[in-house]
């Protein structure tokens, strides 16, 4: 089928989603097309459950030959938290090879126009959307994820960031008309008239650092913003999350053939045990858009070293929830746990650490002194996760060592509110699963103060005494401004503190979430509406999404001519 065709084909059937994507972004509303209940699978060409599972069993022991120029050798050995060796081997690329490859396919790319590109990147998104099932057990067996969030957030939930960017990206791209008649009058004499082009050009390649815990939903908002906007992208996954990605880039492959480009717009760089190839690919010429979730420490390094490139980071931040009062004091435990506990704490938006006045707080229960909020918290946790089958489908599991050796040596830092215990999987008996566990700290205390103003990632969480909730306002604007947050949460009645409390996120530029006692969590974000991120406080440099996170990506190069 010829090209031209493809293409008419394409914006056809995507325009009208694109449409909707950019009104749900002007509103806010609510909008999503990607079901997020597993039986809503199976018709129209999208997998059903079992075959879903089928698909993914399938890739095991197998070799995704994505058929990348330069590939000198093949790579793998990821495990599965859950303890399954997956087996699957990767193109390892010649970069001096595949870069320029890569390079080869952009002005056809960029000639194609925005609109045309959006419809190039929702075919993929379709695609990737009919394939739900396998992707959520790809997913599972690389991040520790239990299954059915993997299916919501490293499925439906992903995708709605991918076409959220590709949204964001065609409304910066259309901003500016592809032409202008221009004409100045000059009096008696002849007016001055020119014909004016002007064309958006993408910076060059993309690069894309994958993370461990969300390969997809972290993964896609930076590769389709800069797909979109006409740069070739190379995926660099988390050496431990290899395989969602991968499928990511078999698709765009395909799919970008179909549509009559380049294959090689998209490509794979995975890498041997050990080799750690993003520095040297983060300061390469040719790539000049860096994506990145990870730690603070690379995160810094990137921004200080890959000058060549426009980069994107989110690194670590101290997310923090201040206990003030509350009308609903069922709600907000209930609430509290269950944040506390969602993928084992394993979220670059869980809270860490809880504000508590050490005189205590009010309630629509009475009193409550901080011991006694401390351990009604712990009671909830422990009674969410009482049941071990529950507690498999909220927790997951453990996604590295690391994580599991900060679990344990938490327990050290102060007296113990809940104490983390292991949970059996009778379907995975390897898998690592904890609870979570609550220490009890002294905001006042320096020794105390080194363990809850740093980010201490998986499954624990501070209880902080504080004088008052003044006190609590001050520490949270100070853990901001030195730590950053990616989510702050807080719970008051009292209209002085909340004004206080959301002054301070206004001015750090947080992300507050106020009173939730409801089916709303504060380390939960939805697509088309929330930010995540701000871009505004040292947790992350950048917002999924917006228009800053697209506008960058691309500049307007202008063409005139007289009339």
């Amino acid at each position: 089928m010829a090209a031209e065709l493809t293409a008419h084909q394409l914006i056809a059937q995507h325009r009208p989603t694109l449409d909707q994507a950019l009104e749900a972004i002007r509103t806010r509303a609510y909008w999503s097309p990607h079901p997020e209940h597993p039986k809503a699978y199976g018709e129209n060409g999208s997998l059903d459950a079992a075959a879903g599972k089928a698909a993914f069993d399938a890739l095991l022991g197998t070799r995704v030959d994505l058929g990348q120029p330069g590939t000198d050798d093949w790579v793998g050995g990821e495990v599965s938290p859950y303890g399954i060796e997956l087996g699957v081997t990767y193109p390892h690329a010649d970069l001096d090879v595949l870069l320029p490859a890569m390079k080869a396919g952009q002005r056809a790319w960029r000639d194609a126009g925005a609109e045309l590109r959006a419809a190039v990147c929702l075919e993929i998104i379709k695609r990737i959307s009919d394939r739900t099932h396998e992707f959520a057990h790809a997913v599972m067996h690389t991040s520790g994820q239990a299954f059915m969030m993997s299916f919501q957030a490293g499925g439906p939930h992903a995708q709605d960031r991918g076409l959220e960017a590709v949204a964001y990206a065609y409304v910066e791209q259309v901003r500016t008309p592809d032409t202008a008649e221009w004409t100045k009058p000059q009096g008696k004499r002849d007016p001055l008239a020119l014909t004016k082009q002007f064309t958006p050009v993408a910076r060059g390649i993309g690069l894309v650092i994958g993370c461990n815990t969300f390969p997809t939903w972290n993964g896609y908002p930076g590769l389709f913003a800069s797909l979109a906007t006409g740069n070739a992208v190379l995926v660099k996954p988390h050496p431990r999350a290899v395989l969602p990605l991968a499928l990511t880039v078999q698709v765009a492959r395909e799919v970008l053939a179909e549509a009559g480009f380049d294959a090689n717009l998209v490509a794979l760089a995975a890498e041997r045990p050990g080799e750690g190839i993003a520095k040297a690919l983060a300061t390469r010429p040719e790539i000049r858009i860096i994506d990145y979730t990870g730690s603070t420490a690379f995160g810094d390094w990137l921004e200080a070293n890959a000058r060549q490139a426009q980069v994107y980071t989110e690194k670590a931040g101290v997310n923090t929830v201040l206990v003030d009062s509350t009308d609903n004091y069922k709600g907000m435990l209930s609430n509290l746990a269950f944040s506390l506990s969602l993928y084992s704490g394993q979220m670059c938006t869980t809270p860490q650490n809880l504000l508590i006045p050490r005189d205590g707080i009010r309630t629509d229960e009475g009193p409550r002194t901080y011991d006694e909020v401390a351990a009604d918290i712990a009671r909830a946790v422990d009674g969410l996760l009482g049941d071990d089958a529950r507690a498999n489908a909220l927790l997951g599991a453990i996604v590295n060592p690391d994580v599991k050796a900060r679990l344990e040596a938490a327990a050290g830092l102060g007296e113990v509110a809940l104490a983390s215990r292991e949970v059996a999987n009778p379907e995975f008996p390897d898998a690592v699963v904890r609870t979570p566990v609550i220490v009890k700290l002294d905001g006042a205390k320096p020794d105390d103060e080194a363990a809850y103003m740093n980010e201490c990632f998986g499954p624990v969480s501070f209880a902080v005494a504080v004088d008052s909730a003044a006190d609590a306002v001050e520490l949270l604007r100070r853990t901001i401004r030195d730590k950053g947050a990616m989510t702050v949460g807080a719970y008051t009645v009292d209209p002085e503190v909340e004004q206080a409390v959301q002054e301070v996120c206004l001015e750090e530029a947080a992300q507050l979430s106020l009173n939730l006692t409801g089916g709303v969590y504060v380390n939960q974000t939805a697509a088309f509406s929330d930010f995540h991120g701000s871009g505004g406080n040292p947790a992350a440099n950048a917002a999924l999404c917006d228009g800053a996170f697209v506008a960058n990506r691309f500049r307007v190069v202008e063409v005139r001519r007289e009339a």
